[in-house]
């Protein structure tokens, strides 16, 4: 069988992320730069080759002074660590429109097995004649796993930043001819 290479859609992809300010609500934000391709076997995504990558520096959250803090060393570390990267081990089948997909999860040059479901919308053609697929990924990281440690406790008690990071991940490939 044939290999099938996709390329990502950014125009109609977005990766997104939500973390506790204040242990009571969420601040938001997205990658800006990022690119992923997926190899598979024909049109079957089951066991596909997923490659992801995020430009740490393309970190938007809407606020210049807290995308700056989470670029610095007491985050990120855009400086010694410009890229944070996934590659998947598996992708395996559920039903028809569920996905498991495992990989390593590297940021600040630590990897770590992560696991996330993944909803498959088919594939469809464009009004442009192009091959597109979609998928959707919800999931969630401690950021202490991967050395995200900065905090600063409460006089009230708890803590300024969360944990625990929510993913929001929508991405839209095109076939490649």
């Amino acid at each position: 069988m044939a290999t099938t290479k996709w390329s990502i859609d950014p125009t109609h992809s977005e990766i997104g992320f939500k973390v506790k300010h204040m242990m009571f609500t969420n601040v938001s934000g997205k990658f800006g730069t990022y690119d992923a391709t997926i190899t598979t076997e024909g049109d079957d995504f089951e066991n596909a080759d997923i490659q992801f990558s995020g430009d740490i520096a393309s970190i938007d959250t809407a606020n210049a002074d807290r995308d700056g803090h989470l670029r610095s060393a007491d985050f990120f570390d855009v400086e010694n660590n410009p890229k944070l990267t996934f590659k998947a081990s598996s992708f395996k089948k559920i039903d028809a429109g569920d996905y498991q997909l495992t990989g390593d999860l590297t940021i600040k040059g630590i990897s770590k097995e992560v696991k996330f479901p993944v909803e498959y919308s088919g594939i469809l053609t464009d009004p442009w004649g192009n091959t597109k697929v979609g998928l959707s990924i919800e999931g969630k990281i401690n950021r202490k796993d991967w050395g995200l440690n900065w905090n600063s406790a409460l006089e009230t008690g708890g803590v300024l930043v969360g944990e625990e990071v929510k993913l929001n991940i929508e991405l839209q490939f095109v076939k490649q001819a």
